[in-house]
């Protein structure tokens, strides 16, 4: 593993970087340009993403052939971190979750005529998207053997019943990825589908009060009731689902660690810049013992972080599921958010928990990373797994040739 970057790539970490400390922390500062859902109004939003456009930096993660740059995954992580210096950062560049994992997953395994309706007007910032899985109890969460919405065949379509809900970005999506249960068969089950948000049979009831701040769409409980659709919108095949929830799931995982790394430096960077300017007793706060460590502490962590993130970028660019490894990086980068924001805030004091920095506000954020994509217990069953499994050669080199 050789975690040198080329010129080319380094070339597109600066210019993103620019861009976020000119363009898009200007408008982050100004609360004017905010939802009332704490996220980047939309009338700030489009031309901020006009702009990324024009200058190449739109969808770094997409092949070039689908409208992006066609960055390895190893260099998404090097620009991810980049972009999420701003909490606005990653949705200006069409980087942001849920259309993030949904495009990625559309481009492997649909169909052309698929891609075509389904993924493009992704890419292309026309439209949103969502991931529909998730159910409340007793449905299928972080076990989606435990699913009950079902999609039964009649003739040559599927008629879909069920309820879900905690679905990210639902109430401002126009296309969605659907799972629902076609079989009782344990391992092909579940099936994907793919459907439009103004088609029959589908209602959002309620856009879920969270406490942290939201995606554009919320999360909302949806309801399907006889809703059909034709057998061209299978996702993969039919029993296929948990393929494309493993093939979505596992890099998305990565891709929020990816950007969860940029929000903990800007964290420390905010921390750093109080600490350097606020005197109390005689000193400056940067120069008490106690802070240093609590600095050095962060720092440390965050480069745990990014060596695990690579890792695992690394291993998926191989071909793997770097199954151990997305695991291992969610766990510690979720963890590792939360406490560069509360460490943060307790360096700032009062400032820190008003509004006058944005760290309250991934301070809200970040309790949240904890549970999505899988809790932090679900990733450590995961592991132990893998160690019950492997015993000694969990810990194992790659060997040359």
């Amino acid at each position: 593993m050789d975690f040198t970057i080329t010129p080319e790539i380094d070339d597109m970490r600066r210019r993103i970087s620019r861009f976020v400390e000119d363009e898009i922390l200007p408008i982050e500062a100004d609360r004017a340009n905010w939802d009332e859902h704490d996220n980047i109004a939309r009338s700030a939003l489009e031309p901020l993403r006009q702009k990324a456009k024009a200058q190449g930096l739109w969808a770094v993660q997409m092949p070039k052939s689908a409208g992006g740059q066609g960055l390895p995954f190893t260099a998404v992580a090097v620009c991810y971190e980049e972009m999420n210096r701003s909490i606005f950062g990653p949705v200006v560049f069409n980087a942001a979750a849920p259309d993030d994992g949904n495009m990625r997953v559309l481009e492997q395994v649909a169909t052309e005529d698929q891609k075509s309706r389904w993924l493009a007007p992704i890419v292309a910032g026309e439209v949103n998207s969502s991931f529909v899985m998730t159910e409340p109890h007793p449905g299928g969460g972080s076990d989606p053997g435990m699913m009950l919405t079902t999609a039964k065949r009649r003739g040559d379509d599927y008629v879909i019943n069920g309820r879900k809900w905690f679905i990210t970005g639902a109430a401002d999506a126009e296309h969605f990825i659907m799972l629902a249960r076609t079989s009782d068969d344990p391992r092909r089950g579940l099936t994907a589908f793919l459907h439009a948000a103004d088609e029959p049979g589908f209602q959002i009831e309620r856009r879920i009060p969270i406490m942290g701040p939201e995606e554009h769409g919320g999360h909302c409980e949806i309801v399907y009731e006889d809703m059909v659709l034709p057998a061209d919108r299978v996702l993969a095949g039919e029993g296929l689902g948990l393929r494309v929830t493993q093939t979505r799931l596992g890099p998305a995982r990565l891709t929020h660690c990816m950007r969860w790394l940029g929000l903990s430096k800007r964290c420390m960077e905010i921390a750093k810049d109080y600490a350097q300017n606020r005197h109390g007793f005689g000193v400056r706060l940067s120069e008490r013992e106690s802070i240093q460590i609590k600095l050095g502490d962060l720092a440390m962590g965050i480069e745990m972080g990014r060596l695990l993130v690579m890792k695992a970028a690394w291993e998926i660019e191989q071909g793997r599921f770097a199954k151990k490894e997305v695991s291992m990086a969610k766990i510690h980068v979720a963890n590792l958010l939360h406490k560069a924001a509360d460490v943060a805030i307790q360096i700032n004091g009062a400032r820190g928990y008003s509004k006058d920095t944005v760290l309250e506000w991934i301070y809200r954020y970040a309790r949240q990373a904890r549970l999505v994509d899988g809790a932090d217990e679900v990733h450590q069953m995961v592991l132990n797994r893998h160690f019950t499994d492997e015993d000694r050669e969990f810990w194992n080199w790659d060997v040359a040739g």
